[in-house]
C-alpha cells in the first residue's frame, strides 16, 4: 500500500480513519481482508434472511393453493399437500428461523466479535484503515466530489 499523498490542510483526512501511529501497512492490509471476509459473512447473513422470509411465504402460498385445490373438488391431491409439505422442516428437525438463529449465534455473532478484537487490539479499533487509505489515494484533492470528509453541518 502506498503512503497517503500530501493534503492541504483544508481537506485532511477524518482523523476517525487515520491509521495510528505503529500500524504497519501489512497490518492494515490483513484487517482489510479480514473486514472484506467480514462484509462476505453479511452479505451471506442477508441471503439467508431471504431465504427464511421466501420460504415462508412459498409456504403461506401452498397454503392457499390447498384451500383452492380442496374448493375445486381436488381433495385428495389437497389433503396430501396439507399433510406432507405445508409447515414441513426445511432441515430435519428445523423451520427456516432456526437456521437463521443458529446461523446468528454459532457463527456470525463469533465472526463479528473476532473482527472487532482484531480491530481494537491492532489499530486502536478504527474500522476501514484499508478502504480509507484507498480513498486518499485515489481521490483528487480539490476536485468537488473528491473532498475528504463530508461538510460540518
Amino acid at each position: 500500500m502506498s503512503e497517503l499523498p500530501d493534503v492541504p490542510h483544508d481537506d485532511l483526512p477524518d482523523p476517525r480513519h487515520t491509521t495510528p501511529a505503529g500500524v504497519s501497512d501489512a497490518t492494515v492490509g490483513a484487517l482489510g481482508k479480514l473486514s472484506e471476509a467480514l462484509e462476505t459473512c453479511e452479505r451471506a447473513r442477508g441471503h439467508l434472511y431471504a431465504f427464511h422470509q421466501l420460504t415462508g411465504s412459498a409456504d403461506y402460498k401452498l397454503g392457499q393453493a390447498v384451500a383452492a385445490l380442496r374448493e375445486a373438488g381436488h381433495v385428495e391431491i389437497a389433503e396430501r399437500l396439507e399433510h406432507e409439505l405445508v409447515g414441513r422442516n426445511v432441515i430435519a428437525g428445523r423451520w427456516t428461523f432456526q437456521v437463521v438463529e443458529e446461523y446468528d449465534d454459532e457463527y456470525w455473532s463469533l465472526f463479528r466479535d473476532l473482527e472487532r478484537t482484531a480491530r481494537d487490539e491492532l489499530a486502536g479499533g478504527i474500522r476501514h484503515l484499508y478502504e480509507a487509505r484507498l480513498k486518499e489515494f485515489e481521490r483528487t484533492v480539490g476536485e468537488p466530489g473528491h473532498e475528504a470528509t463530508p461538510p460540518e453541518r
